[in-house]
């Protein structure tokens, strides 16, 4: 027997969980364990009497918590450290949980005993509550609507397909996520002279080399694959067959005819998406999920999607023009390609606008851009301190451990930061939980920072690219999310928000990036210690809209692609043109989707194309990606309100995090921000930022 190092609450601090001591043959039977126990729970809230909202959703609540424990833990493990052995639990354990999530969700008695107490307290005005506060209210809500969401209103028939259409799902998100990693992996470029690698500064250089060396090749360079299209790398690569031969690589992500070949798999999730959508009466899987999120509907975004669009891609053109022109400059006559854009854009913007990227990275030192600019800013606006804890011990050497107290010293959290790129890792940032805070079984929040970030040799220091700089303050959002949370309960805590709402506060954090006392404070050459100058940072701002086009272009793309796939009809009833057994070619579908929005323009490719477009096929973005930008409307709206009353002071971050970042999802999404900012946003600041 393997002993469950999950059935009790850790005893360490903030409930870290013994990573010292957990082995991947911990995890089966702790899953296993913690299914029963929760099945146990639900039929003790069943049997209980006379429903209250304490014995069924209180109680609810506190269930399965062996279950959240080692699934919290497996799951990071699995994104951010996986082995073949891993997959393989993986593989086992996806569709038992996805089967036990319906045996407590479409459970017709658990159901009834939720729906008459949401119908009991739907009568009752919120001055006589019954004793129920707001996010007690709120709650009940979202667990009536949950259970109606995953179909314990349908007939029994209906239910029991659902139960195989969401267990069939589970397995085929996992082998998506498998297959986009391996070939990931397989697709890194080797490079055999670090002549080939011209352009590139020397830590960049260093990294390749290191890379290539952790792969038993010492006397190559190594460049790693990302999760997105193209490479951070082609800004200044000047080798151009290197760069067609990396974008090119990029490109074909899970569309190589080989073992991870992802084609086959998207199409069975679509058409599984479709078939469930159609047992809910919806038109298609996107008017099922958006009728939980705050859009509401497809024709929601496609009214804001078609605002950005026409422009986006007209500014994207005309970018195009420019490059163009500067290959000309250059010396040759060869036709714009999506590899040639940000190299020649990174040219453009420094005869333009004097800006050169690869010269701002010796100003941009992971470890004081940590410790004095996020940490910094963090400590300005809400009065945290950050202590690191190496006697702590996390799930990965590289993963540290800090201590975040309030400014009386009272602990708000734990912070795990994650940053380095390896083969166990999946590819792009994230932040996910280990603990979530609540109030109703006393734990405070630990939360995790993952990037790829390459990792220079011993010794040497990580220096960041403008793009990492940014990503590093735009996932700390979401870190800040998790911390500052103040929620009665799991359930609503933190980012556990409305999809759609959830990059808000991420995308507010970056606006600290280059703020004068925050910038002032990290942006220092690592060695001479020279300040950056400010010429410098008041060009970055000079060219704000600049590449806009292409950014906005790139993005607006994705989003229309998990749009028309997911738009895709089942059965016979189907809209002309949208019946989901009707497609047979993944790329051609892609194709036509992004032509007939007018959004096909060659040299700039969509930011992730749908064999490796692991948001909405392995992640929890499905017909959701849309709201990065729906977000944006509200961020940029939020950065007008910080700048016009003075930026980074300590009132308005308290402001912030008491009627925002602390109420988690404990009320309505956009009725929280109604009471942060005093009105519904404008999105007239989105359209200037953009360029739009």
């Amino acid at each position: 027997m393997t002993t469950n190092l999950f059935a009790q609450r850790s005893t360490l601090e903030y409930e870290l969980p013994p990573f010292a001591l957990i082995r991947d043959d911990h995890y089966l039977p702790a899953f296993y364990a913690g299914m029963e126990a929760q099945l146990e729970e639900v039929d003790q809230i069943v049997n209980s009497g006379k429903p209250t909202f304490e014995n069924t959703i209180v109680a609810l609540e506190v269930s399965g918590q062996i279950l959240n424990r080692v699934a919290m833990v497996f799951f990071n493990k699995s994104a951010s450290d996986t082995s073949s052995e891993i997959d393989a639990i993986e593989e086992e354990i996806a569709p038992k949980l996805a089967a036990h999530s319906d045996a407590i969700k479409l459970n017709p008695t658990l159901f009834h005993r939720i729906e008459l107490l949401y119908k009991e307290y739907e009568q009752v005005s919120s001055e006589s509550s019954q004793g129920l506060s707001q996010e007690d209210r709120w709650l009940l809500e979202r667990y009536y609507r949950d259970f109606l969401y995953a179909g314990a209103a349908l007939p029994e028939a209906d239910r029991e397909e659902l139960k195989k259409i969401n267990a069939e799902l589970s397995q085929l998100e996992t082998q998506f996520s498998r297959q986009t990693l391996a070939d990931t992996n397989d697709l890194a470029i080797i490079v055999d002279s670090e002549s080939e690698l011209d352009g590139l500064a020397p830590n960049q250089i260093a990294a390749a080399k290191e890379a290539a060396v952790s792969r038993n090749m010492p006397e190559k360079w190594l460049l790693h694959m990302v999760n997105f299209t193209g490479n951070p790398l082609l800004a200044n690569l000047k080798n151009r067959d290197l760069r067609e031969k990396i974008m090119k690589a990029s490109l074909v992500k899970g569309n190589r005819d080989n073992e991870n070949d992802n084609k086959s798999v998207v199409l069975s999730m679509v058409a599984l998406r479709a078939r469930r959508a159609k047992i809910f009466g919806a038109q298609s899987h996107a008017e099922y999920i958006l009728r939980e999120q705050t859009a509401g509907s497809p024709a929601n975004v496609h009214e804001l999607m078609k605002k950005l669009a026409p422009a986006a891609i007209k500014n994207a053109k005309t970018e195009g023009t420019l490059l163009q022109e500067a290959i000309i400059a250059d010396g040759y006559t060869h036709q714009l390609e999506s590899w040639d854009w940000d190299y020649y854009s990174e040219k453009v913007r420094l005869a333009k606008y004097d800006i050169d990227t690869v010269a701002m990275a010796p100003y941009f030192e992971l470890e004081r851009v940590l410790h004095d600019g996020i940490f910094y800013a963090a400590t300005k606006l809400f009065g945290l301190s950050f202590k690191e804890r190496p006697d702590l011990v996390t799930y990965h050497p590289e993963a540290r451990a800090f201590e975040v107290n309030n400014e009386d010293g009272t602990p708000v959290g734990l912070f795990i930061a994650d940053f380095y790129t390896r083969d166990s890792k999946r590819g792009g940032a994230w932040m996910n939980n280990l603990v979530d805070q609540n109030f109703l079984l006393g734990q405070l929040p630990v939360v995790c920072n993952n990037l790829n970030i390459l990792k220079p040799p011993d010794g040497q220091p990580t220096l960041i690219t403008f793009d990492f700089l940014r990503t590093l303050f735009h996932e700390f959002g979401h870190a800040l999310h998790g911390l500052l949370s103040q929620t009665k309960y799991p359930r609503v805590s933190g980012t556990n928000v409305q999809r759609d709402f959830v990059e808000f506060p991420s995308q507010v954090n970056e606006m600290w990036m280059l703020w004068p006392e925050v910038v002032d404070n990290y942006a220092y050459h690592y060695e001479t210690g020279e300040k950056l100058p400010q010429e410098w940072i008041d060009r970055i701002h000079s060219a704000d809209t600049f590449n806009q086009g292409f950014l906005t272009t790139s993005y607006l793309q994705a989003a229309v692609l998990d749009l028309a796939w997911h738009e895709l009809s089942f059965g016979e009833k189907a809209l002309p043109g949208k019946n989901v057994e009707s497609v047979k070619d993944v790329i051609a579908f892609e194709a036509e989707a992004l032509a007939n929005y007018g959004l096909d323009y060659l040299p700039v490719p969509t930011r992730y194309r749908t064999t490796y477009f692991s948001h909405i096929f392995a992640g929890g973005y499905s017909a959701g990606y849309y709201g990065y930008i729906w977000s944006e409307v509200l961020d940029a709206d939020t950065v007008e309100w910080f700048k016009e009353h003075g930026g980074l002071k300590r009132e308005l971050g308290d402001h912030f995090r008491a009627e925002l970042l602390s109420r988690g999802g404990s009320i309505d999404s956009l009725q929280m921000y109604r009471n942060f900012r005093g009105r519904d946003a404008d999105i007239a600041p989105l359209l200037k930022r953009r360029g739009l």
